[in-house]
Parts: structure tokens; sequence; C-alpha cells
């Protein structure tokens, strides 16, 4: 990993795809991780980017492994969890190198929206679990993300970033697009569909639908574990799950950790009173039909 030079270190371009701004490095492989092999047994863990996705990384990992600590240490999450259309510089595997050489059943990862998911997800009826995030709270974190991300194109201010989120010009397109889309998708296929607001407020009730949804009887004690290794300040200190093994100068935590906060509402930091009207409005037209409703606060 530190044979790479870090000055080699730059922001990845996007370039479209049916539609989807991805990432370069990925649309260079996109044959590839379009023919990813998926298995019956493969769980995928879902999200838009920056929705929680670390956090149910963790919290399934804990399920499979009976809530032992110990277990879910055994490497960073990112190696744990292939990302599948990852594909960083080298001399970091793919994603897909690292899913193929792992023993099933495997647990994977992505961001992709559905129409662009690998069709044999569908053709084996993988088990997914997705989680959506508030609009607000989602930007504000991609916002994060992209200034301590060094593959990330820089993000501008807040103002130009929050426009480019609402035109869905970020990596992996519209948020309104990505959420209602698996939102749809989760009536025709095995797939888990839950809320960041709601595991924040009531952790041991949605930790319960995930163990439900893999086949597993949790016993209170185990639960009670899982919810303490899983709470934020749990997670932030822990460097299996923060990140913090990746060299800096690929992720800087000192412009930003990659676990900032965590929480509902900080958005509130952010925002104008215009901007969230605005937001407001937009997810109010956007998201009219779908059956779709957020919380912004707790």
């Amino acid at each position: 990993m530190e044979s790479l030079d870090p000055s080699s270190v730059k922001p990845v371009k996007l370039v479209n795809i049916e539609g989807i701004p991805l990432f370069e490095d990925t649309v260079d492989q996109w044959q590839t991780i379009w023919n990813f092999k998926a298995k019956p047994n493969d769980l995928l863990i879902c999200t838009y980017p920056k929705a929680g996705t670390t956090w149910m990384q963790e919290i399934v990992d804990m399920i499979q492994h009976g809530g032992d600590p110990e277990k879910c240490a055994r490497a960073p999450i990112y190696e744990r969890i292939p990302f599948i259309e990852m594909c960083g510089p080298k001399p970091f595997p793919t994603g897909v190198e690292e899913a193929e050489a792992m023993p099933s059943p495997r647990t994977l990862k992505t961001h992709l929206p559905v129409h662009l998911l690998p069709p044999s997800f569908w053709e084996q009826k993988c088990k997914i679990i997705y989680v959506a995030r508030n609009a607000k709270d989602n930007v504000v974190s991609y916002f994060h993300f992209h200034r301590m991300d060094k593959t990330m194109q820089e993000p501008g201010s807040w103002d130009e970033f929050l426009e480019t989120f609402i035109s869905g010009t970020v990596a992996y397109g519209s948020w309104f697009d990505h959420v209602q889309d698996w939102w749809k998708a989760k009536d025709l296929h095995p797939i888990l569909y839950l809320f960041y607001e709601d595991i924040k407020e009531n952790p041991v009730q949605e930790i319960q639908k995930v163990a439900h949804f893999l086949g597993v009887e949790l016993p209170e004690s185990v639960l009670n574990q899982i919810v303490e290794h899983t709470k934020f300040e749990s997670m932030k200190g822990n460097p299996t799950a923060n990140y913090t093994t990746l060299p800096n100068w690929l992720m800087d935590h000192t412009i930003s950790p990659f676990m900032r906060k965590g929480i509902v509402g900080d958005w509130k930091e952010h925002f104008t009173v215009a901007q969230s009207e605005r937001l407001d409005d937009i997810c109010a037209l956007l998201l009219r039909d779908s059956g779709l409703t957020f919380r912004t606060q707790l």
C-alpha cells in the first residue's frame, strides 16, 4: 500500500455512464463490474454516499459474528466488506478483485443506483440492505467528505456544493432518484429499506430488523453489545471502522474526520433559511408521489 507515490494521488474525474456521474477509474473497468458474478448467499449493503454505509457495515458484521468485537477487529472495514465498484490507484486491489478472493458467504458494499447494479445480484435474488438518510444531513456529510478525501473533486464553497448536489452532478448522481428507485425496487426484491434517522432514534429496534432479515436470533445481551459497539462515539474511536488506517494523503482527517458528527440535524449549522426552504420545496415536489418521507430532526 505504501509503495504508491503519494504525489500521484489526484482527484478523479467524473464520467457519465447511463446518466450517472461515476469515477473515471470505475467507468474504465465498467464491463468487469457489470459482469460481476454475485452468489445467492451474497449480502449487499447499498446506500447513497454518506448515508450511514460504514455504520450499517459494522452493524451487519457484528450480527454475523455474534456480537464479538474481537472478530470484527480482524481487518479494517473496507477489507472486511469489499466495495464492488471501487477501482483505486494501484497497488490497491479493485473491489471486484477483493470480492472474488473472498470465501462465501460474502458481504459486499455499493453506492450504485438501481439501474447500474450488476444484473447477477437480481438474478441470484441476493438480500440487499439499503440505508437512506435525509437530504439535508446527507449533503452536509458529502460536502465534508469531498474536503477530506483526496481522490474526490474539490467541492468548492458550501453554496456551490449544495447546487451541485441538488442538480445531481455529484458522484452517483441524484439523491432524489437514488432513494426513490431503491424504494420502488424493494417491492420486487428481498430488500430491507432502512432510514438513518430511525437507526439513530431506536438502534435496538432497527438492529433487530437487520438480524431478522438475515435470519439471525440475537439474545438480548448480544443485541445490547452490538448497540454499544456501533454507537457513533465507539465507531469514531475504532481504527478498524473510522478509516484512520488509510494514509493521510488519501484521506486527511485533519481537514475533517471521516466520522464527523453522526447526528440528525447538523444541517442547521450549514444551511441558510432560504437554502433550507428551497430544499424542502424540492423534496416535497420530487418525492411527492413516492410514499417516502424523511425526518430532518429528531
